[in-house]
């Protein structure tokens, strides 16, 4: 059984990409797991964009969003998991504290979602791999789900846009080490 379908098995929204890269699964998942929005100029700028309101409205004071915001929630030798659980279509993510894998499991209710950021890699030859992230959110109650599907239709290309900069920083970074 994959991660996605122990950690996440229903949910309303997904989104998913893939890369090839020349290296090994470990080298890849340690660079997954490294990677930070901050060190690609044209994510961070987005980052910066998506979080200008909240900032103006005094309703956001954190270091911009990155992977490090999320709680690690499983490690494999194939497969890395990253959640979040929030009301994201706030200025400031309506970010809520999961400090462990449990306590992502144990959140069921309230006007939140629950968001797994995964990343797979596949071996398709001895020196490639193919890297797939995926994306799922489930929305927690009916008023979550009115809430965060407009901004899911909003944000989408957005966040595919970024997804794909970060696999091709990371086929990078694996690339260049190899």
């Amino acid at each position: 059984m994959n991660t996605f379908e122990i950690l996440l098995p229903h949910y309303d929204f997904s989104e998913r990409h893939a890369i090839i890269i020349r290296g090994q699964a470990s080298d890849i998942l340690d660079a997954v797991a490294a990677f930070r929005v901050q060190n690609d100029p044209l994510v961070r700028q987005i980052i910066r964009l998506r979080e200008l309101p909240g900032r103006l409205m005094k309703r956001l004071s954190a270091p911009p969003l990155d992977l490090e915001d999320f709680t690690l929630l499983a490690r494999t030798g194939h497969a890395l998991a990253y959640g979040l659980v929030g009301a994201f279509w706030h200025a400031d993510y309506g970010l809520r504290s999961i400090p462990s894998p449990d306590a992502f499991m144990a959140v069921r209710e309230g006007d939140l979602c629950k968001l797994v950021l995964g990343f797979t890699v596949a071996p398709i030859s001895k020196s490639r791999c193919r890297l797939i992230t995926e994306t799922r959110v489930l929305c927690l109650s009916d008023k979550a789900r009115q809430c965060f599907t407009p901004y899911w239709f909003l944000i989408r290309p957005v966040s595919g846009l970024l997804r794909r900069r970060m696999l091709w920083n990371i086929r990078r970074v694996v690339e260049q080490q190899s």
